[in-house]
């Protein structure tokens, strides 16, 4: 039997090298913070990775971290920016550690409480679920540069149309995890590799 829907895409979700604030915990939604040094080095051992393959798409988170790494990595040439990869929007809880935010209510997460002036986690699903059935129209390689909770809601999304499995995936600093297919079924067939 042959059918042509069985082609489906092959998505590369690349996470941006280490910034100040992702060393230190930090929440960092929209603030547009640099790469440190090492995150620049970390962004520059992803070119042999990805010169292995060729990419038919490369979408790129548009803050500055997620455009330099994508660029130290050897894609900048095919880069489009895509806002929907922007991370997730933490409002008033920006640049906040959870420990810190916890001592003032405690239990807090931001897979599962009100995020004041920003997007809770219905929001960042209606926006992670619009790109997935963008991406779907698409056919081939295609390389995401973005940050650690979108591309975390990203998985929990394709995996079983749910964001709060993101909860569940650890995601390191200039990380790449592919998502496709097992048969007919969406599926992570990679996750979470360093080559730094």
């Amino acid at each position: 039997m042959n059918d042509q829907t069985t082609k489906h895409p092959e998505i590369w979700l690349i996470r941006h090298g280490e910034t100040e604030w992702s060393l230190s915990g930090q929440h960092t939604g929209r603030t547009d913070i640099p790469l440190t040094e090492n995150g620049r080095r970390q962004a520059e051992a992803l070119r042999p990775v990805l010169a292995q393959q060729p990419f038919d798409r490369v979408l790129c988170s548009p803050l500055t971290r997620a455009q330099d790494t994508c660029r130290l990595a050897g894609l900048g040439a095919q880069m489009e920016l895509e806002p929907r990869l922007l991370e997730w929007n933490y409002g008033i809880y920006e640049g906040r550690k959870t420990q810190d935010i916890r001592q003032e209510t405690p239990g807090w997460s931001v897979w599962d409480s009100p995020m004041p002036e920003g997007e809770d986690v219905a929001a960042i699903q209606r926006r992670a679920e619009s790109l997935i059935g963008h991406l779907l129209t698409l056919d081939g390689r295609i390389a995401l540069f973005a940050h650690a909770h979108i591309l975390r809601v990203l998985a929990g999304c394709w995996m079983a149309d749910d964001a709060r499995l993101g909860a569940h995936l650890v995601l390191g600093t200039a990380s790449i995890s592919k998502l496709g297919f097992e048969r007919d079924e969406r599926a992570i067939t990679q996750w979470n590799a360093l080559h730094h």
